[in-house]
């Protein structure tokens, strides 16, 4: 048994050596937490849980906005060895009931909002509204000695293909991404975070909510995201770091208030879930910010990469370096090591890789090689050792025995200024095999010219790279993380 000393359901209560200190401030019920309040409370909710005879390993599934009572389930969960299962609340009741069926909870909550779903949801199982429930929690007892490896969550993954699958996450993933995130962002008690991504992603609880509440920092939580408020908040609140997915930081980008907002007290903001486009990181680096592209899954960290500051523009578009406690390899189909500016698979390991996929032996022994995690993204590391995403392993296809990216391609796309978004997926072709079809939403105004787009791509992309054939769409199906779903363009 590896035990955690200061394990995660103690957090809170470390920091009741400054009970004043703030911890979070939350946006929708205008109350401002205290470490000492915050402790308090989850030594409630603790209590609440053990009188409802919530014991080790039992599941919680919660489904509600962004609040401060899921993070009180979290602590109060991991106190009681029970394991926390934050459920989408974008997906359809026919979406949800799968993941609650394989999680199989033995309580549901909710809050109101989300009532009428959770109730159907439920069925059979105990379901109970989430504030009212919590508000009358009773004190509980302190944290027993507790195994890293005990599971604390399951995070369902975006599934952009298949059926999703739920990450088991330990205590030892939670502590160890913490640690390896604060020491490699250099994340300091003084930092402020604005939290606006969603609890059901590992983006909204451990890119820097954890982190930071390991550290003794604030969050400022919002129920969702909300452009012309996050501008207001960065400024009123005096916001740090600053993370989101790309799409938000182009929605961001795109407020009136953009050019003037006050961002004097922004360390740096990064960018994460998907491949954010050189233009925008360049948009946000003209404004004076620090800006750079993050790296990491649901599986391991999610923070597994770090661009220094100081590289920002010279190494625009790198993830940087393997973070403290991150192991990285990128390796060839025959899962040898390849030689630098060579892409191949990123293999990761360290204490920070989950403990496989809840109730799925099969996929997660697809899923590991010994102690290495392969995340199926295509890699290079340059002579410097900087790592540079590629594509996702199943998104590359071959045209005429040459391997195409399509995140190459899309990026040369966006860089047009008609094209607002654009997703490339390979398609059988009898003569090259497959060949690239890119699926296009333009901006406003702007109507499509293949010549011209034809003449732009030759002078900046090889021809079997270019697609072969366009699609135009009104917008391109996402998931909340901003992901393309290539699958659906694909039809399959």
């Amino acid at each position: 048994m590896a035990e955690l000393t200061t394990a995660l359901g103690d957090w809170p209560a470390y920091w009741r050596r400054e009970p004043e200190r703030e911890a979070i401030v939350d946006v929708a019920s205008g109350r401002r937490w205290s470490y000492g309040e915050l402790a308090d409370a989850v030594d409630r909710v603790t209590g609440w849980l053990s009188l409802r005879g919530i014991e080790r390993g039992a599941r919680v599934a919660v489904l509600a906005q962004n609040c401060v009572e899921t993070l009180l389930l979290l602590f109060a969960c991991a106190r009681c060895g029970a394991i926390l299962v934050p459920l989408n609340t974008r997906l359809t009741p026919a979406e949800l009931a799968p993941l609650v069926a394989d999680a199989d909870p033995a309580l549901l909550l909710h809050d109101t909002t989300h009532a009428e779903i959770a109730v159907a949801l439920a069925a059979a199982r105990p379901c109970a509204p989430l504030q009212c429930s919590l508000s009358e929690a009773a004190p509980g007892g302190a944290c027993r000695p507790v195994d890293g490896e005990a599971p604390v969550l399951i995070l369902y993954t975006s599934g952009t293909t298949g059926r999703a699958k739920g990450a088991l996450l330990s205590q030892r993933m939670v502590y160890w991404n913490a640690v390896n995130t604060t020491i490699s962002w250099d994340l300091s008690g003084q930092d402020c975070a604005l939290v606006h991504t969603p609890f059901f992603h590992t983006g909204g609880l451990h890119v820097l909510t954890t982190p930071l509440l390991m550290r003794g920092g604030r969050l400022v939580l919002l129920p969702a995201f909300a452009p012309a408020a996050v501008l207001s908040l960065l400024a009123d609140e005096r916001v740090s770091v600053l993370f989101a997915v790309p799409t938000m930081f182009q929605m961001l980008a795109g407020e009136p208030g953009f050019a003037t907002a006050d961002f004097s007290s922004l360390r740096f903001c990064i960018s994460g879930g998907a491949p954010c486009p050189a233009t925008l990181i360049e948009l946000y680096q003209a404004r004076g910010l620090v800006f750079k592209q993050g790296y990491g899954l649901t599986e391991v960290g999610p923070n597994c990469f770090t661009l220094p500051a100081g590289d920002a523009v010279s190494k625009l578009g790198s993830v940087g370096f393997a973070n403290f406690a991150t192991r990285a390899r990128i390796v060839d189909e025959a899962g040898a090591d390849v030689a630098s500016n060579t892409v191949g698979e990123l293999w990761l390991a360290g204490p920070t890789v989950c403990s496989g996929y809840w109730r799925n032996a099969e996929a997660t022994a697809v899923a590991f090689a010994g102690d290495w995690f392969k995340t199926g993204d295509l890699v290079r590391i340059d002579d410097e050792g900087y790592a540079w995403i590629v594509d996702r392993k199943k998104d590359m296809y071959i045209s005429g025995g040459e391997n195409v990216y399509p995140a190459e391609v899309e990026a040369v796309l966006l860089a047009h200024p008609a094209i607002a978004e654009a997703a490339v997926i390979g398609r059988p072709d009898a003569r090259w095999g497959e060949t690239g079809e890119a699926h296009l939403v333009l901006r406003a105004g702007q109507v499509f010219d293949q010549a011209e787009l034809q003449a732009y791509l030759d002078a900046r992309l090889a021809r079997y790279k270019q697609p072969k054939s366009y699609v135009l769409a009104t917008s391109l199906p996402r998931t909340p993380t901003g992901k393309v779903i290539k699958s659906r363009l694909k039809g399959s």
